[in-house]
């Protein structure tokens, strides 16, 4: 039998090694169902196939060695697999590492079925080595595009999003020296500035976590031994002290302990209760809860005003989703929400918990973040 053939006929134990490889690598991210470890390869796999089905000139075969094969206008299935392997914490080392375990296995399993190596058995093999290689290249090819992307898409962003706060920075340095006296008008002046390096500062942090994210390490989550519901008060009074016009009421079961990261979770009551505050209506109040038994921890926090659209709720915690649904002058109760929540969203899922969200007029906007206790 041809090695084709043997491909073809043999799909379902070439793809069981090949979910039983991708199992093993250790990633940042959650573990995937056997559909997303199986990914595209039933189709790289029918791609290679159908390479060594095909006649190629002894020219053709050279021009390939030397990067010059065909190249099709359409994404191939080797470079969707790299994008989703991306996506999914997979590094390039990685993701290259499959390709080396699935000619590995390939072979084995065919050689195993007793054949000698035949003059057409060995060209099987030599086409087969080709055809590997050219769906490795397509997907070193599409994981490195889509690295560099995102370092183009952070410095844009960053470049874009720190011109308000710096000018502002800098329009009051240029009034404090022109000031001889600071009394009031200098007093408001500082706290402008100071408010604008804080937002600079948060704004850089945000992007450095998508980088991250997106180059496939995760968000450092850094456990330790925690008081929860300190954490909480602590953000809590930061932002009523922030926005005196907001009436923020904040109740507890008492004090949650637990191993978390302080910091992080500081990060993600402050994005969830900020977002409440800026989107809430001012004349109700935002309702903040903290509450757990022992075994499971579980903040909320509620606000009023126009609910979030249905069609923005399935990528509110995805930013590419997001952005690329949503223009940049996007206007009611989901503008603004892009980049943080995802943020927070992965801070949760570090720490082994979960968030969701729900989103009506009648009982207003409520983010509930569940996270297990662990001593």
């Amino acid at each position: 039998m041809r090695l084709s053939d043997f491909i073809l006929n043999n799909l379902e134990p070439i793809l069981q090694a090949w979910e039983e490889f991708a199992r093993s690598v250790d990633t940042p991210m959650p573990a995937m169902d056997s559909q997303g470890l199986r990914n595209d390869a039933e189709f790289i796999l029918r791609a290679i196939a159908l390479d060594m089905r095909t006649s190629q000139t002894h020219q053709q075969q050279i021009d390939k060695s030397h990067g010059l094969g065909t190249v099709t206008e359409t994404e191939s299935a080797a470079e969707s697999h790299a994008m989703t392997r991306l996506t999914s914490g997979f590094t390039l080392d990685q993701t290259v590492s499959e390709y080396r375990a699935l000619r590995s296995s390939v072979l084995r399993l065919w050689l195993t079925q007793g054949y000698s190596m035949q003059d057409h058995q060995i060209e099987d093999v030599i086409r087969f080595n080709e055809a590997i290689d050219q769906a490795l290249v397509e997907s070193i090819a599409a994981y490195g595009r889509a690295v560099e992307t995102t370092r183009k898409t952070v410095l844009g962003v960053l470049g874009h999003d720190l011109r308000t706060p710096l000018g502002a920075v800098m329009l009051g340095t240029d009034l404090l020296r022109q000031t001889e006296e600071l009394g009031s008008r200098g007093k408001k002046i500082i706290e402008q500035i100071s408010k604008s390096v804080q937002n600079a500062n948060q704004m850089v942090q945000d992007l450095l976590d998508l980088a991250r994210c997106n180059l496939g390490k995760g968000i450092p989550v850094q456990p330790e031994n925690s008081n929860l519901t300190s954490v909480c008060q602590s953000v809590v009074d930061e932002l009523r002290a922030a926005h005196p016009e907001a009436e923020i009421i904040f109740t507890d079961s008492g004090t949650v302990t637990g191993q978390y990261d302080p910091s992080r979770m500081a990060q993600v009551f402050s994005n969830l209760i900020g977002n409440a505050v800026r989107h809430g209506h001012l004349q109700r109040p935002i309702n903040v809860r903290l509450t757990g038994d022992g075994t499971t921890a579980c903040f909320c926090v509620q606000n009023y005003g126009a609910p979030i659209p249905p069609n923005a709720l399935p990528t509110l915690f995805n930013p590419e989703g997001r952005y690329s649904r949503y223009a940049e002058g996007e206007l009611g109760a989901s503008s603004g929400l892009g980049l943080g929540l995802f943020i927070a969203a992965q801070i949760v899922e570090g720490h082994g918990g979960k968030i969701e969200v729900e989103s009506t007029l009648e009982h207003g906007t409520i983010f509930r973040v569940t996270l297990p206790v662990c001593q």
